[in-house]
């Protein structure tokens, strides 16, 4: 089912020369047709260390974008790749590579335009050292999401993520945010336009190395998280003036 479709892992990058290899070699590539690392200016070795791992793929931004700015230069590799099918994956460990497989076919088979690793379902958040108030930001958050958004998500925030090619052609990425907020705005769109979503369990590791955002930044996401859930609602309810989103719904499903 998978051989007329072209998979692409891409890799958001920011000091991550301690972790790439371990994460790079999980990668199946019986299945996995290539891989590109967008590294957004570390100061470390990651993209010597890319290219020593035999990554085709390695772009280096001049300057920091973010990791939003990161994964749009991304998403336009994967595409002018080819890509079928593009699978986001961090190159820090804390998502598993094997679940690749599982993605894909998923997306191959039809049945789902995305598919997101839930490190919410079944009960492997805390287990796996997800920090406390993480995990209750997260459920708070995800409660308040499924309401404004009208739908039913075990988590909004998994950086875990696999896409059609439709979606990324569909979803007007560019005007999305650079910081961490795109996740959360492009996940909006996607609900908005109707895809159809998946969620499959996903081990969740927290370690030293697993990049991760402080306190303070947190709180910034958190409410960039509800100021987005909020133009969604009220767009939902045809005021266009808070509207994000400049696509024709109907259209894109």
């Amino acid at each position: 089912m998978l051989l007329d479709k072209k998979i692409v892992v891409v890799m958001p990058a920011y000091k991550a020369s301690s972790t790439l290899e371990k994460t790079y070699k999980e990668i199946d590539f019986s299945m996995v047709d290539q891989v590109v690392l967008v590294d957004d200016n570390s100061p470390d070795d990651t993209v010597n260390k890319a290219k020593s791992l035999g990554i085709e793929h390695v772009i280096k931004h001049d300057q920091n974008l973010g990791y939003g700015g990161n994964q749009k230069t991304c998403y336009a590799k994967a595409l002018e790749l080819g890509a079928d099918i593009v699978i986001m994956l961090h190159p820090d460990y804390q998502y598993t590579p094997k679940l690749i497989p599982s993605m894909s076919h998923l997306i191959a088979s039809g049945l789902y335009d995305v598919v997101l690793g839930s490190r919410i379902l079944g009960t492997g958040a805390r287990k796996g050292g997800m920090p406390l108030y993480k995990y209750i930001a997260n459920r708070v958050l995800t409660f308040t999401q499924n309401l404004l958004c009208k739908h039913k998500l075990s988590e909004y925030h998994t950086g875990y993520r696999a896409f059609s090619r439709k979606v990324l052609e569909t979803l007007p990425l560019e005007k999305n945010s650079d910081d961490f907020v795109f996740d959360n705005q492009m996940l909006s769109q996607i609900i908005y336009a109707e895809f159809n979503i998946a969620e499959i369990t996903c081990p969740t590791k927290y370690f030293e190395e697993a990049s991760s955002i402080n306190f303070s930044r947190s709180v910034t996401y958190g409410l960039g998280v509800l100021t987005t859930s909020f133009k969604h609602f009220f767009q939902r309810l045809g005021l266009a003036k808070f509207a994000l989103y400049n696509f024709d719904k109907k259209n894109a499903s």
